[in-house]
């Protein structure tokens, strides 16, 4: 666990800018004589007050409003000041330096008014949310996730997490857990008893309920990661397959150029769109072709279009109907195919449709039997069908609103506890030859568990998470 530091700390709460409203936040214990040297008055606990904030000379830096929640009662557990002002980056750092500078000032006994208080780190109050039980580890991911939603579902999802569900279901599963290994150790603990604890407790029952429960919520949290990290899918072909217009069409704007030249697209082109909620990241690359011709800035662009694929969750290899009953562009597909890097899912998808000819059909027909699919970018057609594979090609199954936001480290853990599970499924029916080794197992699965929402956790897995927050957050 990381050093509960007990040090205050102070920061701008909002985000870099201009504003309407800027907020400064100040945590710690004991802040009742800080406040008080500050605005010269004392607060009433969670009522706003609105009065000036004065400099060192008394005179208002701002005027604004001032909230005072006392410890345990806040978002940190600890004593909190908010001072509500308006956003101008100026003032909001006036008034953080001034807040440095009240605490230093001597009280009556000659002592600063607030030792030690300093800058918060990214997501330190966050972190002292955690670290004082006001949120999981599971929660306090979700204000991260929350604050970096890309669409509505995710938003969502994230404010559900929030609120406990995702804690909550793990929780259910935990003690679940927790009552099997007490049947299980109780055997351990009494072999001389003639009780079978195990099979009148229906040990081998409640282990199946608690797979079954597990794989549930592995599914649920599979498409929960989902919501969260979108999936990456590069559009790759030769070059004048239409790439860019498919870009663009899916992205409903003009993002990427569009010409009838060869090496038009030089460099990586990328746009978030949403299909139900679920983030698709797409990437427009430059056309894959050799040649005399090729020049070095589109072999950098060819090399870096690579690079995305090897990277990709799913590629959309593009064909051109109007060119692909020509040898040449048969050959060069061909080469581009075998290059595909194995373990990579790929789309075929021909394009163009409104330009093709007989020749292309004879193409086209095995190709659509096989799985690939026909559109034209430019007229639109048979895109929607290509959303929808999109979303079957990332796993999407969940359109409910009871989803809620998970992270990767999340399904690791949830995997672990799987294999944990289901070794324990093959010690049980073992009985008492291996009942240590199924204890075990079962203590490895609550362990793993609990590395979701904090209560195992090691010091490097919680700097990790919230250094990757936003100061004041």
């Amino acid at each position: 666990m990381l050093a509960a530091t007990r040090d205050p700390i102070v920061a701008i709460a909002t985000a870099p800018g201009r504003g309407a409203v800027g907020i400064v936040r100040v945590s710690g214990q004991g802040l009742a004589p800080f406040v008080q040297a500050f605005l010269g008055r004392s607060l009433k606990p969670r009522e706003a007050s609105y009065l000036p904030f004065p400099d060192a000379a008394g005179q208002p830096i701002d005027h604004g409003l001032a909230l005072w929640f006392p410890g345990p009662h806040s978002y940190t557990g600890e004593d909190v000041l908010e001072l509500q002002g308006h956003g101008g980056p100026v003032v909001l750092q006036l008034l953080l330096a001034r807040c440095l500078q009240v605490a230093q000032t001597a009280d009556a006994h000659g002592q600063p008014q607030l030792r030690g208080l300093r800058p918060a780190r990214a997501g330190e109050f966050t972190e002292r949310a955690f670290l004082n039980d006001k949120l999981d580890l599971a929660q306090a991911e979700a204000v991260a996730d929350l604050i970096d939603a890309s669409t509505e579902a995710a938003a969502r999802s994230a404010s559900r997490s929030l609120a406990g569900v995702f804690s909550g279901r793990i929780h259910m599963l935990r003690d679940a857990l927790i009552n099997l290994r007490m049947l299980v150790e109780a055997t351990l603990d009494f072999p001389e008893e003639e009780i079978d604890f195990l099979q009148k407790a229906d040990a081998a029952g409640q282990l199946t309920r608690l797979r079954e429960g597990h794989a549930a919520v592995l599914g649920e949290a599979r498409q929960g990661a989902l919501l969260r990290d979108g999936l990456n899918v590069v559009i790759a072909g030769q070059p004048n397959a239409g790439k860019s217009s498919l870009l663009n069409a899916l992205a409903g704007a003009e993002l990427a150029i569009v010409t009838p030249i060869a090496g038009t697209t030089r460099d990586v082109v990328q746009q978030t769109i949403q299909i139900e909620g679920v983030p698709l990241h797409v990437i427009d690359t430059a056309g894959l072709r050799e040649g005399i011709d090729v020049d070095e800035v589109e072999k950098i662009g060819i090399e870096r279009a690579w690079g995305q694929i090897r990277q990709a969750d799913a590629v959309l290899f593009l064909h051109d109907l109007s060119r692909c009953d020509r040898p040449d562009y048969q050959a060069a597909d061909a080469a581009i195919a075998a290059s595909l890097p194995t373990g990579v899912t790929v789309l075929q998808v021909w394009n163009k449709l409104d330009q093709c000819t007989e020749g292309a059909r004879t193409q086209l027909d095995p190709s659509l039997a096989d799985g690939g699919l026909a559109i034209s970018a430019k007229q639109g057609e048979g895109l929607e069908t290509l959303r929808q594979r999109l979303l079957a090609l990332a796993g999407w199954q969940h359109a409910g609103d009871g989803l809620f936001m998970a992270r990767e480290r999340h399904l690791q853990a949830l995997r672990r506890v799987g294999e944990h599970l289901s070794q324990a499924d093959a010690l049980l029916a073992g009985q008492a030859e291996h009942l240590d080794l199924l204890a075990e197992e079962l203590r490895l699965a609550q362990q793993a568990l609990g590395e979701i929402t904090g209560e195992f956790s090691a010091d490097d897995l919680l700097g990790e998470i919230f250094s990757r927050f936003c100061i004041g957050k």
